[in-house]
């Protein structure tokens, strides 16, 4: 295998994508945060909503890890506010509340992923990439049309 082909087998699976981590749990944002990390997602953090939308405004991220419950401005309230965007983000949704009527209105303001806590870093990280490649397709399809 020569440096080139070893260059790009070392990558993350999250090379160069930007990544916003919103959570007001320090633990969970540190572990979220390490996990994309090890796939070299470039990441950033808030522990509240009102940051949140600071950051999607100022230099939006590829993909936002949102929580739902969070202070000064709920989880639902940022969706609704970044998914207003001209680009808005891939956004996945991460609570422990297991309601259905929380999930369906995540869906109706446009959540890409509503996974339930305490949720597997690695399901966390299939995901993204999952919902990464199917934009990047869907980016590809348009582009040949």
């Amino acid at each position: 295998m020569d440096d080139q082909q070893q260059d790009s087998y070392d990558e993350g699976r999250l090379s160069d994508v930007r990544v916003l981590i919103v959570d007001d749990e320090r633990d969970i944002l540190e572990s979220f945060d390490a996990a994309f990390q090890s796939e070299d997602a470039l990441t950033l953090t808030a522990a509240d909503g009102d940051e949140a939308v600071r950051i999607c405004n100022e230099d939006p991220p590829d993909i936002v890890i949102l929580d739902m419950m969070l202070p000064k401005r709920s989880g639902f309230l940022v969706l609704e506010r970044i998914k207003g965007l001209e680009s808005s983000p891939i956004v996945i949704m991460v609570t422990a509340n297991e309601g259905q009527r929380h999930q369906a209105y995540g869906e109706s303001l446009g959540v890409d992923a509503y996974l339930q806590k305490p949720v597997p870093l690695s399901l966390l990280l299939d995901k993204a990439v999952e919902l990464l490649d199917a934009r990047d397709d869907a980016l590809d399809t348009l582009e040949d049309e």
